[in-house]
């Protein structure tokens, strides 16, 4: 009964900024690691960026490193993704996922997963 509901996706310019939010409901997470996760047109879903839920630790993709930063409330039970500096290339849906356990990179090792926001980056 976990969920995951992404926001905060739309049209932004080159160089840009956007902000995702994901808010998730249905269990205690204190053990579980966040992440985002996107998947452009024919391409596969590539990790972007994870963080504990204490947000003590985080991890980033070489692409986003310096531009994007992950973060937490976990008070609201919510992840963001603070994403700066845009480029056409991070034009993609981007999914929020959840794990019990610690950062993987893996979409393959996530087990709840929200509906998905479209960003777009024109150039």
């Amino acid at each position: 009964q976990v969920q995951l509901v992404e926001s905060g996706g739309g049209l932004v310019q080159a160089g840009g900024s956007l902000r995702l939010s994901c808010i998730a409901s249905g269990a205690t997470f204190s053990n579980y690691a966040m992440a985002w996760f996107r998947q452009a047109p024919g391409k596969a879903r590539d990790f972007v960026a994870a963080i504990t839920w204490g947000g003590s630790d985080t991890m980033y993709s070489n692409s986003v490193k310096g531009r994007f930063t992950i973060s937490i409330d976990n008070a609201k039970n919510t992840v963001y993704l603070q994403m700066n500096n845009l480029e056409p290339e991070d034009t993609a849906v981007y999914y929020c996922a959840s794990r019990r356990g610690t950062i993987r990179f893996g979409w393959n090792l996530y087990d709840y997963w929200g509906q998905g926001t479209q960003v777009t980056v024109s150039p």
